[in-house]
């Protein structure tokens, strides 16, 4: 599984970065994606309803300030 720490960042620099990485792994790749931006969990499934990917999961960390996303492309 690839690890993008993208935290730190705000609208729409997490779902830009995922987006060009994502581009670079073959299908089949899972990508666990680390973000503090509260309104990345929508941006990121608007990015998977418009590429195609899947949102697999999202979880928050311990204190709600991280929230991770799993990302399957196809």
């Amino acid at each position: 599984m690839v690890d993008l720490d993208l935290t730190g960042l705000k609208c729409p620099l997490p779902v830009l970065k995922a987006r060009k990485a994502l581009r670079d792994y073959d299908e089949g790749a899972e990508v666990q994606i680390r973000v503090t931006d509260p309104r990345a969990p929508g941006d990121f499934k608007a990015l998977c309803d418009t590429v195609g990917h899947t949102l697999v999961s999202e979880m928050p960390d311990g204190d709600g300030k991280i929230l991770t996303l799993r990302v399957h492309k196809p």
